[in-house]
């Protein structure tokens, strides 16, 4: 049994959903009341209850104000106005709360953007697996070392990597907390200091590419992004547009360690420019001490980070992670594999998002270059067929993870490509597109996964093999990734005007 954290300050208000005519009452702590996978076990109880009462004192790390801007965001791309790019680490360590990994993953997923502004034609929302993606679902609690029985490494926020740093620790609850926080604030600086100024020169090196064809093909689309730019600013088209200055980049995480999100879920009032949601609340009367704020209703937002999602082995429908994420304003991610029904994944939908709101929930599925053709199609048309909008986001990485003869985990390129391309095909074949991709990567030249231009195979996985979890694609080959997308979308448009 896992620990849980004491009942929040704000719990006394709870948010109301109807489902299958039943109503049922929900509160930042009523995941406690049903059953729970990837539960951590603590030997101090007193710790945790201190580490929680810690979290709840410290203030937010994100804002409503930023949380809504996204899911507005998110209600374009459901409606085919945007593309969602979602990228980062498989787990973050506190390591990487260090300036060069911060700035190279911002840079990375900015040029990945352009690449895919520029093929798609529209707008591309940026959200990072950043400031706060620390812990993993594990397929085993326990593993063997050395001929002995320890826990298993469980992300940073849990326990260390070192076999003799493995009880779970709750004081690392709040270490996480630091750690987002220093990261989140660094991105913030960068962000307003310049980092994504498009005035600024990129690299976009291509020396890797060892195809010729490719190679040419790759440096034509740059060509084509640099005339843009400066052809902008030849006219001065840029002169007050400060979205060439600055970009919007969202944080996200794995919404795994419950006592965690509960203890940063907090009841605030709605910006000016949320829409009342079914799990708002009516503020008290005003008073001369208590004045009412600007907007009538509150509503309980996870502050942690702006977006959050339930993975594919903590989904289950009476499960305390799909009864946590059913009551917070943020928009949701939920991975959908080939082991969801497709009346189930309606289930799902109905119980997270009843009002049905374009955007609110993003599904992000992961079956496999194999399963894909199989699963997909079916889940579209039942999702369809229910009413529900959500944005369909590809994560090609999941499903396609084996070990290498050397006993690495690693990823195909060309696997990862083939269950992106059949995702844009099968969308398009049931009549609505696809709405974003959801990668592991790092902008460090790491060899975790193989293929691609620059041709790291089997042998090579031990050059730069960094990863405490899942292999990511290093930043050569997530640019690559980017560049096949966006000629696919460039090569429909010239298909369709065609006709």
């Amino acid at each position: 049994m896992a620990i849980k954290g004491p009942e929040l300050s704000q719990g006394g208000q709870a948010a109301h959903s109807t489902m299958n005519g039943n109503s049922l009452e929900w509160t930042p702590s009523s995941w406690t009341t049903k059953p729970i996978k990837q539960d951590v076990t603590y030997e101090d109880r007193s710790a945790v209850s201190k580490a929680l009462a810690k979290l709840e004192r410290l203030p937010p790390l994100v804002t409503p104000a930023e949380i809504v801007k996204l899911r507005n965001s998110l209600r374009d791309v459901a409606l085919g106005k945007a593309f969602l790019l979602q990228g980062g680490d498989c787990a973050e360590l506190f390591d990487y709360c260090e300036e060069g990994a911060i700035e190279s993953k911002i840079k990375l997923l900015l040029q990945m953007s352009l690449v895919l502004i520029w093929g798609a034609n529209k707008p591309v929302l940026r959200i990072a697996r950043m400031a706060g993606q620390f812990a993993k679902p594990r397929s085993s609690p326990t593993e063997i070392h050395e001929g002995k029985e320890i826990p298993s490494f469980r992300g940073d926020n849990i326990n260390g990597y070192d076999p003799a740093d493995r009880t779970p620790d709750p004081r690392r609850l709040v270490d996480a907390y630091f750690h987002s926080a220093s990261t989140l604030n660094y991105m913030r600086a960068s962000l307003a200091s310049g980092i994504a100024d498009l005035h600024s020169p990129l690299d976009w090196g291509l020396g890797h590419v060892h195809d010729e064809g490719i190679r040419a093909k790759y440096q034509k689309i740059v060509e084509s992004i640099t005339e843009s730019l400066r052809f902008m600013r030849t006219v001065g088209a840029d002169s007050s547009a400060h979205g060439l200055e600055t970009v919007d980049l969202y944080t996200s995480h794995e919404a795994l360690l419950l006592e965690y999100e509960q203890s940063l879920t907090r009841l605030l009032p709605h910006p000016p420019s949320a829409s009342p949601s079914p799990t708002s609340h009516p503020q008290p009367p005003a008073t001369p001490s208590a004045p009412r704020s600007r907007s009538p209703l509150k509503g309980y937002y996870n502050t942690s980070a702006h977006f959050l999602w339930i993975g594919d082995r903590t989904r289950a429908l009476s499960g305390a992670h799909i009864e946590y994420i059913r009551g917070i304003e943020n928009p949701i991610g939920i991975k959908v594999g080939p082991t969801l029904a497709p009346d189930e994944l309606v289930s799902l939908l109905d119980l997270v998002d009843p009002s049905r709101r374009p955007g609110k929930i993003t599904l992000i599925t992961r079956y496999g270059e194999h399963k894909i053709a199989s699963l997909l199609g079916a889940h579209i048309r039942a999702v369809k067929a229910s009413g529900h909008r959500p944005v369909w986001q590809c994560d090609p990485m999941h499903g396609n993870t084996r070990s290498a003869p050397s006993g690495h985990k690693t990823r195909q390129f060309s696997s990862i490509l083939a269950e992106l391309a059949h995702a844009l095909r099968i969308h398009r074949e049931e009549g609505g597109e696809l709405g974003g991709v959801h990668l592991e990567l790092t902008g460090d030249a790491v060899t975790e996964c193989v293929g691609g231009s620059e041709g790291l195979r089997d042998e090579d996985l031990g050059l730069n093999y960094t990863t405490y979890c899942d292999p990511r694609l290093n930043e050569k080959q997530a640019l690559e990734l980017a560049f096949l997308v966006a000629g696919h979308f460039r090569d429909e448009m010239i298909s369709s005007s065609r006709e």
